[in-house]
């Protein structure tokens, strides 16, 4: 009994949040460039209000999210959208399919570069490995792909407590000095709110860790769960940033630049391992989503999904597509509508959620046990 009720509390409370983490965090996060950006600029005070402002979002827009997809068995984006808007589900995927190729392309030219930089291996082998891997995860499956990313987020916190640890310790009286002498920056809350924005936009094609939920509570409790795992190592990068503040704010890739002052060539080669496998749990599981999504739809129309070998192809498929794209500048065509991307998921996702969807959930009958047919590709 015990044994089961630790699996199922994991399953519960732990596996949508390390989920979560694992994708949210990728490139971005996990170098300390998104976290300088949107909170670190605004000073000691005023980034860590705005982790706040976007751990509140995290939690609630989660938890709606958890609990819709609960309450209709809506297990996939699709149904999940055809759910919540209607004919006008196809607007989340236009976006989502733009910041699938932006983020795949990104990670892909990471995962090499990453891999050329620390070790002196080519692009050509980093890609390579990375296609190797987000094989082997997509052609096991949905929990298969749960477990590595759960286990992965361990090694997240792991690494990035010790990263923690290891500059406040060395540098603690001046990241007391500069959080003394820091203002609060105007632009704190909208920095915050937008960050949260800019992340969710991944959570529908997680919704493959919510089949678990049982009750509204754990759906509310896991979202808020979630926002605490993802928030608390922006939290700890935020706070290590003011050691070297502010020359931190110029640097392309704050993490590592701040390891290399610490001259801790042990830590480097840890924290280079675990962000190169950060980049794969994040495309394994994106893509894990997008496996979901193309099942849910064959099985309603011919009865039967994809089978694991071709999820590994159409996976390692995306991987070199995106790739490929990137050479030709479609990333950076992209990238400079990103923006205004994330307040495309505002209108699409996250508004009529809050809206249409909680006047749903509140005013539907029991959980269904299973989709309801629903027609369209």
């Amino acid at each position: 009994m015990s044994s089961l009720f630790n699996a199922r509390f994991l399953r519960v409370y732990i596996v949508p949040g390390a989920v979560f983490q694992s994708v949210m965090i990728g490139g971005g996060y996990g170098t300390g460039r998104e976290i300088v950006e949107y909170f670190t600029a605004f000073g000691f005070y005023g980034g860590l209000l705005g982790l706040v402002t976007s751990g509140f979002v995290l939690a609630i827009v989660l938890g709606a999210t958890f609990e819709f997809a609960r309450k209709f068995a809506a297990y996939d984006y699709r149904n999940f959208f055809k759910r919540l808007l209607g004919r006008g589900w196809f607007a989340f995927e236009v976006l989502i399919i733009l910041q699938f190729l932006l983020v795949l392309a990104v990670l892909a030219s990471a995962a090499g570069n990453i891999l050329r930089d620390s070790f002196d291996l080519s692009y050509g082998v980093g890609l390579t490995i990375m296609l190797a891997a987000i094989g082997v995860m997509t052609y096991y499956g949905r929990e298969f792909v749960a477990r590595i990313l759960t286990l992965w987020s361990f090694v997240l916190y792991a690494v990035i407590l010790a990263f923690f640890v290891v500059v406040v310790r060395n540098n603690g009286s001046a990241i007391l000095a500069a959080a003394a002498e820091s203002r609060v920056i105007d632009g704190w809350s909208q920095s915050g709110f937008k960050y949260a924005l800019y992340n969710l936009a991944a959570a529908p094609l997680l919704l493959y860790v919510a089949r678990s939920f049982e009750s509204r509570g754990e759906a509310l409790a896991s979202g808020a769960i979630a926002a605490a795992i993802a928030i608390v190592p922006a939290a700890m990068f935020h706070t290590a940033f003011f050691a070297m503040w502010p020359a931190i704010l110029e640097q392309p890739i704050p993490v590592y630049w701040l390891m290399t002052q610490a001259d801790t060539r042990v830590l480097i080669v840890i924290y280079s391992i675990m962000l190169f496998g950060t980049f794969i749990e994040t495309g394994a599981g994106m893509l894990q989503g997008i496996n979901e999504r193309l099942d849910a739809y064959l099985m309603e129309v011919r009865g039967y999904g994809l089978g694991p070998a071709t999820h590994a192809i159409l996976a390692m498929l995306a991987i070199v597509i995106s790739a490929v794209l990137s050479t030709w500048g479609i990333t950076n065509l992209i990238a400079s509508g990103y923006g205004t991307m994330a307040w495309g998921f505002l209108f699409v996702y996250v508004l009529p959620l809050l809206t249409i969807g909680v006047f749903r959930i509140a005013n539907s009958g029991p959980a269904k046990e299973s989709l309801t047919r629903v027609s369209g590709p």
